[in-house]
């Protein structure tokens, strides 16, 4: 039975644990990230010192037997009710008091929630340090925190830096967030390990930054998957190509570690792309010019794996079924 490890955080984790969750052949793992202090997220961060709880609710859900009832429960809130219980999820509220209950045992409350919402897998924060994301533009602005990268055209008054250029440079402030030890184990066991899809900058790299995190995937024996994103994201990789996402991976993991990478190369309707552009200056993200993979030391694959019915995603049983052909030996 293979041991499936996946890395990452956010929707694009979210439809790779929902996809792959339905073969009950694999062992199931995600290492999720825990640098997010935005939204309710930072709020419940900030007053009750836990871990952030946004990814992991995400994981969760993904992995739980019925992902749509516990996915509509954990994003619940009484609108029109004031204070924590009327501004925060229902999640958020869950976990908090299983924190309490659990003497402050953050991984002992999400084994608790594992078992109350019958999850099959097993949801691993990448570190139990108080973490935060710090990253550099290209223009050299230097950005801490999350909430203060991740800003968008919606709340133009919030920005600090320019958001039509990219990160050049990722790195965690305040602990070390030196690599959780179930996240280690987890790791060095798995047969396959899947990094990816989702917000480069801030789902995927904050994982990899963690101390010790290197040195864990360089001692690991199983095959590593990159999955790369399908739009870039302005603000973050706005002027990225594939190999771009690609050399990013590698520069945080060590080149000559990743063993496949996945690539979309299927249709997305002219009208999308153009309302991407015109309303999020987002493209889609596929390979043009084949020459720059030549003699890689890792394997292509281009692969239809989205869903571009008005939001461009990837789609979960797509997902599904080009990781079970590389874990059946169809794809060498």
């Amino acid at each position: 039975m293979p041991n499936i490890v996946a890395i990452g955080g956010g929707a694009g984790t979210f439809n790779v644990l929902y996809g792959i969750k339905r073969n009950l052949n694999y062992n199931i793992s995600a290492i999720i990230s825990v640098a997010d202090n935005g939204g309710t997220t930072g709020a419940i961060r900030d007053k009750y010192g836990i871990l952030p709880p946004g990814d992991m609710r995400r994981a969760i859900a993904a992995l739980a037997r019925n992902t749509e009832l516990v996915r509509r429960l954990f994003e619940y809130s009484f609108k029109d009710e004031e204070g924590v219980i009327g501004s925060n999820k229902i999640w958020n509220i869950l976990l908090t008091a299983l924190v309490d209950i659990c003497d402050g045992d953050f991984e002992k409350a999400i084994k608790n929630m594992e078992e109350m919402f019958d999850v099959r897998g097993r949801v691993i924060p990448v570190t139990l340090e108080d973490v935060d994301l710090a990253v550099r533009f290209a223009d050299g602005t230097e950005v801490i925190g999350e909430k203060n990268i991740d800003v968008s055209d919606k709340n133009p008054g919030e920005r600090t830096h320019d958001i039509d250029q990219d990160i050049t440079d990722a790195w965690l402030v305040g602990a070390e967030g030196n690599i959780n030890p179930n996240a280690r184990e987890a790791l060095l066991n798995a047969d396959y390990i899947i990094i990816g899809p989702g917000d480069l900058y801030t789902s995927i790299v904050p994982n990899l930054l963690s101390k010790g995190m290197r040195e864990t995937l360089g001692k690991c024996s199983g095959k590593i998957i990159y999955i790369c994103n399908a739009m870039t994201k302005r603000g973050e990789t706005t002027n990225m190509e594939v190999i771009d996402f690609i050399n990013t991976i590698e520069r945080y993991i060590n080149p000559g570690m990743l063993d496949y990478v996945i690539v979309n190369n299927g249709h997305i309707d002219e009208d999308v792309v153009i309302k991407y552009k015109t309303e999020e200056n987002k493209k889609p993200l596929k390979i043009k010019d084949p020459s720059l993979f030549m003699n890689k030391w890792y394997k292509v694959i281009e692969w239809d794996m989205v869903n571009d019915e008005d939001i461009v995603r990837h789609d979960p049983m797509k997902l599904a079924k080009v990781l079970e052909d590389i874990v059946n030996g169809w794809i060498k």
